[in-house]
């Protein structure tokens, strides 16, 4: 049967075609706003052993550096050795602890994508790391942020940038973070999937995921841990992009090797037990848990640089790139492992795409997602 084109999703409360893109302000003004360190920052994290041993022994002395390490004790023990020992294959590498639960790479290259797709979502939030009402860095003492699927942990160091008074702790299976952090900045190796072991008195004001579409296979029980690791008045937010391209006209007409790979990639994830094309459901989903205020902001993004606007233009060329990068590293796992592709099968569909994305007489479109809820309760009551 021949697929049918997605259309734009729709905004909370307007059933029309949503604008290209909220207003947002320029590239330069974003970096003016943005504590990130994208080339220069130190390359070196706080990182706690596969174990969950959390020792601060080894940076009491750095009391007055902003940034420190403890990179003499993280990986110390044998059984933490095997995280480094990754899978390579189709000229990807692949995370070694818990191998196979996630089936994007974690090499260099990914690494740059997730860096660059951090900065397109600064652009969009003009600026800001998060979109819920916390307090501001000076009225923040003692806050608690947990950030889900860390990756690079570009996010949460900028977060601990931004917060010096609150304690920041990346969760991720790859151990790819930099040494180097804030003081108040932990990362931990760990499966977010198994149940979380936090203590009542560890849990977090506000926590943040992006771009997990495609690591959970139970996304209820994912929201009721939530849930039950956030103190009364905290806060979810997630930063989410849909796993599908669009068009407002005839485009994904002319694009047959695109609408292929979106078909197949979707179904292959299904298949794998972790659908990745679920950002859409995100609301549904944290409402259903139980959380309050949910709101969710949908942003059209081009692809390419077709749009009038100046600005659009080099949003549009920026998506671009990371939709090229995303075409890359979503594609040889999924289909070679699970459809069963020849890596040369695999290389064939994305160089079709890659080269319908470059076609400047096609149209194309990304969704990005932001969804917010608040846990009920008194927020002074925990």
């Amino acid at each position: 049967m021949p697929l049918s084109q997605p259309q734009p999703p729709e905004r909370d409360g307007d059933a029309s075609t949503p604008a290209l893109l909220d207003r947002v302000p320029s590239p330069t003004d974003a970096l003016h706003h943005s504590p990130s360190r994208l080339s220069n920052r130190a390359q070196h994290t706080q990182r706690d052993a596969v174990d969950g041993n959390d020792s601060n022994s080894s940076h009491q002395g750095n009391a007055d550096s902003a940034y420190a390490s403890d990179s003499v004790t993280a990986f110390t023990a044998s059984a933490t050795s095997s995280i480094f020992h990754y899978r390579f294959e189709n000229g990807r590498r692949y995370h070694a602890y818990r191998a196979g639960q996630y089936l994007l790479p974690n090499d260099a290259q990914e690494q740059e994508r997730l860096e660059l797709q951090h900065y397109i979502w600064r652009l969009l939030l003009n600026g800001r790391l998060y979109t819920a009402p916390l307090p501001s860095p000076s009225h923040s003492p003692n806050m608690r942020v947990l950030d889900l699927g860390t990756g690079t942990g570009i996010w949460a160091i900028d977060m601990a940038d931004e917060f010096p008074s609150a304690a920041v702790a990346g969760v991720d299976l790859s151990p790819i973070q930099p040494e180097w952090v804030p003081n108040n900045c932990r990362f931990h190796i760990d499966d977010y999937e198994d149940t979380w072991t936090y203590s009542r008195k560890e849990r977090f004001d506000y926590i943040h995921g992006r771009a997990l579409g495609g690591t959970s296979s139970d996304w209820h029980r994912f929201y009721r841990q939530v849930m039950d690791n956030l103190k009364p008045g905290g806060w979810i937010e997630m930063h989410e992009h849909d796993a599908c391209i669009y068009s407002q006209d005839d485009s994904l007409d002319r694009a047959p090797s695109t609408k292929e790979w979106m078909h197949k990639l979707d179904s292959a994830s299904k298949q794998h037990g972790k659908q990745i094309n679920v950002a859409r459901f995100h609301k549904e989903w944290i409402a259903k848990a139980g959380f309050r205020q949910v709101r969710e902001d949908v942003h059209m993004i081009p692809i390419g640089s077709w749009a009038r606007d100046s600005f659009l233009k080099e949003l549009g060329r920026l998506e671009f790139i990371q939709m090229q990068m995303s075409v890359d590293s979503h594609t040889p796992a999924l289909f070679t492992r699970v459809l069963n592709y020849s890596s040369e099968q695999a290389k064939d569909l994305m160089e079709g795409v890659k080269h319908e994305l470059r076609n400047r007489d096609l149209r194309f479109m990304s969704c990005y997602r932001v969804i917010i809820g608040q846990k009920p309760g008194d927020c002074t009551s925990n």
